[in-house]
């Protein structure tokens, strides 16, 4: 089974904090581009706040300066796993015995459909609440940046949390739920540094926290994070490339600007309660899972 798979190769936890280390030493090295461009005149038109100066560039550049650190990191963690661990990428992807591009493919479509499909509902429902945004040059330029380098900020997050750590937490406790309890956490708790919390209050890290349970559980249940990948992606990419807003973490070139009050009691229940839920139960159904408590509580 996934978690098991750790404890087949005595890994001391230090080496995963060892690991997790490493990993962030590379996407600060990733961020030196941001530096570069956070030099002294820069910082002087945003009174010193580097935060202003970033969001003063044009917002393909600042999309691109905030996902390169992530290509970065990804490669600090290929190293981590091949090196230090010495384990294989596959080997804190799945159970199975080699990668499910399928199932990968299907979250993403399934989610990016449904996504879709919220977006322009809540366009057509409350248009004054929008701004159509299209520019062809920029859009297009959006466009490559999104498919190239989306994908490999949310694959990075998902391969950390429910790939690495996950199986290092379940290495260390033998015990799934604290498996997901505590990368659920820490998924959630990192959160805090984005500019949602600063606009919607610390409350969003229910969301945040949830939604990393969720990718928990959608792990735990598969055997492996191809759906977690799949659905990841596509939450990100289409919404970067469908709307954006002032006070979100990526500012995008997308077809719609949100210019309604930021409100989080109602995204927070329908997507913890309605949607999130959903979607488990039809990968339930496509894929056959049985053995809930088994895969998700019981020990190692």
């Amino acid at each position: 089974m996934f978690l098991n798979q750790a404890l087949y190769i005595k890994n001391p936890f230090w080496m995963y904090l060892l690991g997790s280390f490493v990993v962030i030493v590379f996407t600060v090295i990733g961020q030196f581009p941001i530096m570069f461009f956070m030099t002294g005149e820069s910082l002087a038109t945003a009174s010193g706040d580097p935060m202003v100066a970033l969001r003063n560039l044009d917002k393909n550049l600042q999309l691109l300066l905030l996902l390169i650190p992530f290509v970065v990191g990804f490669l600090g963690l290929i190293l981590v796993v091949k090196k230090l661990h010495e384990r294989t990428l596959k080997s804190i992807s799945t159970a199975r015995e080699r990668i499910d591009w399928k199932r990968v493919l299907f979250a993403f479509v399934l989610w990016g459909g449904v996504t879709v499909m919220l977006v322009f509902a809540d366009y057509f429902l409350h248009p004054e609440d929008h701004q159509w945004n299209f520019e062809p040059t920029s859009f297009a330029l959006l466009f490559l940046i999104a498919v190239a380098l989306i994908p490999i900020q949310t694959s990075l997050e998902e391969y950390i949390f429910r790939g690495y750590l996950m199986q290092g937490f379940a290495s260390y406790s033998k015990s799934r739920w604290v498996a997901l309890l505590m990368t659920s956490l820490i998924f959630g708790i990192l959160h805090v540094f984005n500019p949602e919390v600063e606009k919607l209050g610390y409350g969003i890290l229910v969301y945040y926290i949830g939604t990393g349970l969720f990718l928990g559980i959608l792990t735990l249940m598969d055997q492996g994070i191809e759906l977690a990948l799949g659905f990841h992606a596509a939450n990100n990419l289409f919404t970067a490339l469908l709307v954006t807003s002032s006070w979100t973490a990526f500012q995008t070139e997308s077809l719609l600007i949100d210019i309604s009050t930021p409100s989080l009691g109602a995204e927070l229940i329908i997507s913890l309660f309605i949607f999130y839920p959903l979607f488990l139960w039809i990968m339930s159904k496509k894929y056959h899972w049985t053995a809930w408590k088994e895969k998700l509580i019981f020990q190692l």
